[in-house]
């Protein structure tokens, strides 16, 4: 099949115009390819994670601590996707560590830190969990996965409030117990 510029392209799902590098919270999901279940059960309401699910959410845990103005808040790893509050915040100075002791200016701010856009935060996590859960097939036996392990592109939603962000708290929390009217549940009749 030849390819048509007409029929064959993908357009962007995000906010034209907006600039997702821009301080404020984000809701974001993120859904296994194929909505394969890769990262756990839900039993009675709740997620039981496995190893590669507990990798997911070390790497969500992980991401403020690697990338200056990225905070996290709500978040839950389901049997095959993640909701996740992304908090960029403006990144101030930086120490610069690398200088000599004896310099005075040893731990003077050396530049405004690289503040990461909410698309840059996705692609890394996306990154850091692939790599982690190739290295747990090749090492652990975990579940392959066909291609990729996430689908191309991910849900976001910006929060403009704190009515919104709290109301999008309860939804994170409340994802496991509504799993069997999930739409991202491959065996979701209703949703389907």
């Amino acid at each position: 099949m030849n390819y048509d510029p007409d029929k064959h392209h993908r357009q962007s799902i995000r906010l034209k115009s907006y600039d997702y590098s821009q301080s404020g919270a984000y809701f974001v999901t993120v859904v296994a390819q194929d909505r394969t279940c890769l990262f756990g059960e839900i039993v009675t309401g709740e997620i039981k994670l496995n190893d590669a699910g507990r990798m997911v959410q070390a790497v969500w845990d992980e991401l403020p601590i690697h990338y200056s103005g990225v905070e996290t808040d709500a978040f839950v790893v389901m049997p095959n996707h993640i909701h996740g509050v992304v908090v960029l915040v403006g990144a101030g100075p930086r120490a610069c560590p690398d200088v000599g002791a004896g310099n005075p200016e040893r731990g003077q701010p050396q530049g405004v830190a690289p503040t990461l856009s909410l698309p840059d935060v996705v692609h890394r996590f996306k990154t850091l969990t692939t790599k982690r859960f190739a290295d747990g097939v090749k090492q652990s036996g975990w579940i392959p996965f066909r291609g990729r392990l996430w689908q191309r592109n991910y849900y976001e939603h910006i929060i403009r409030d704190e009515k919104s962000l709290d109301r999008i708290r309860q939804y994170i929390l409340d994802n496991p117990a509504r799993w069997e009217f999930d739409r991202e549940n491959p065996a979701d009749l209703v949703g389907s």
